[in-house]
Order: C-alpha cells, then structure tokens, then sequence
C-alpha cells in the first residue's frame, strides 16, 4: 500500500471568543496520497482554511495528529515545523508570497540554491510556457498585474521541491480562461510529478480535475459521494 504523503488523525482546532469556546474544525480524519489532486469546498467561515493551515503546520491542531510522510509533526518545535514546511510543503495563497526585490526567474532560480541542486532551464521554460510568463521573467512581483502575481507564485511552487501544495482559492484572480488552464496545469503537474495537492475553491467548474472533492460544514469535512474525476 503507497504511504499517504499526509495524513490527519482525530484533529480538531478549538478558540476562544468572547470567552467562550469555539470549534472551527471538528475532530476530522484526512489523507491523501501521492498523485492525488483533491479539492475542499464550502460557505465563507466554515473552517477550510483553518483545515488548510492545520494540514501545513501553520497552526497547530487542539487535539489529533498531523502526519507528513509518516511522521509526526503535531509536537515539533517553531524551528522543525519551519523546516517540515521549506521541504515539503508548498503554498499557494491568494496574496502571491513572492520575494519582492527578485525578478520572477530569480523567484525559481532562488530555490535551487535553497535546496542545493542544479537549476533546470527547461522546466523553468516549461512552466513559464504554460502559465504565460515568458514575457514576464525579467519582470519584479511590483510590475504584474495581481492574476500575473499568482500565475507567478503557482510557477514557484510547481517548481519546488515540495511533495505536498496546498493551494487556497488560486485562481480567485484569474479570469475564467486562465483559471481552468492553471488548475488543468495543477492537476497534470500532481499527477506526473507523484505530488500531492489540496485546492480550496468555491468554484465548482473546476472540480472535474480533482480525483475527489470533500465539503466543508461547519468545521464538519466529509467527502462527496459520485464524484467522477475528467478523463
């Protein structure tokens, strides 16, 4: 049996508000194995990112455990979760984390000397192609437009070494044409690549890319029953 990439085991994330008690992720158990694309959807406030950060090490879970390639990383320290992160796990968020003073080739070029490997060229080009950055790579994140900024960020983290993406709402400031190729191109780039990635969007066109979609509740997850993946 292939090893889940990432797994939660009885995980909830209580808070405190107005002195009283608030669950935001009911005790939920999740995994997802490599190749797998699958997408969370539900209303506004009903604990997807909350999942999401849980699922990255951003936060930590009030009970449960999350596992990452078979470890534990629920008890790490600050300095352990931040290499758990830098290693394996790729965001994608709706403000693009791009470094400000590097152009964006340097964005990807920047990785390679992270984590200590020669720089693929042709990848570069490749995912430049296929997100429409060619024309941009000399560019700095302050020149492009906020749909170029996330087609950027989305071309840092299919470059990464990262093994797990997890990607909130990336196409929120896309329009339509480029939303369906980024999220063909996520779904194609997890499958060849043997990544797993969890995409949070509210948009339900694009679900056919994803092998399985999962509903969030109020703080409930469960998955979809009929959901069939595009050929």
């Amino acid at each position: 049996m292939t090893q889940a990439i990432l797994e939660l085991r009885g995980v909830a994330r209580d808070f405190v508000e107005a002195g009283k008690k608030v669950t935001a992720l009911q005790k939920t158990d999740f995994s997802i194995k490599r190749g797998e694309f699958v997408a969370v959807v539900g209303p506004s406030g009903s604990g997807k990112s909350t999942f999401l950060t849980i699922a990255g090490g951003l936060q930590k879970p009030s009970r449960g455990e999350v596992v990452v390639h078979g470890k534990d990383i629920t008890e790490l320290s600050v300095k352990e979760l931040s290499k758990v992160r830098l290693s394996e796990v790729g965001f994608i968020l709706q403000a693009s984390n791009l470094v400000p003073y590097l152009t964006i080739e340097k964005q990807l070029l920047l990785i390679d000397r992270v984590v200590r490997r020669e720089s693929r060229a042709s990848v570069i080009e490749g995912l430049f192609k296929d997100l429409g950055l060619t024309k941009l790579r000399k560019k700095y994140p302050s020149d492009l437009s906020g749909g170029e900024r996330q087609r950027a960020a989305i071309a840092k983290v299919l470059y990464g070494a990262s093994s797990l993406i997890l990607a909130d709402e990336p196409t929120a400031s896309l329009d339509t044409t480029k939303a369906f190729e980024v999220v063909e191109l996520l779904a194609r780039e997890t499958r060849e690549r043997k990544k797993a990635t969890i995409m949070v969007t509210h948009d339900e066109r694009l679900l056919e890319y994803c092998d399985a979609v999962y509903e969030m509740s109020d703080g409930v997850l469960k998955k979809r029953r009929g959901h069939k993946r595009k050929a």
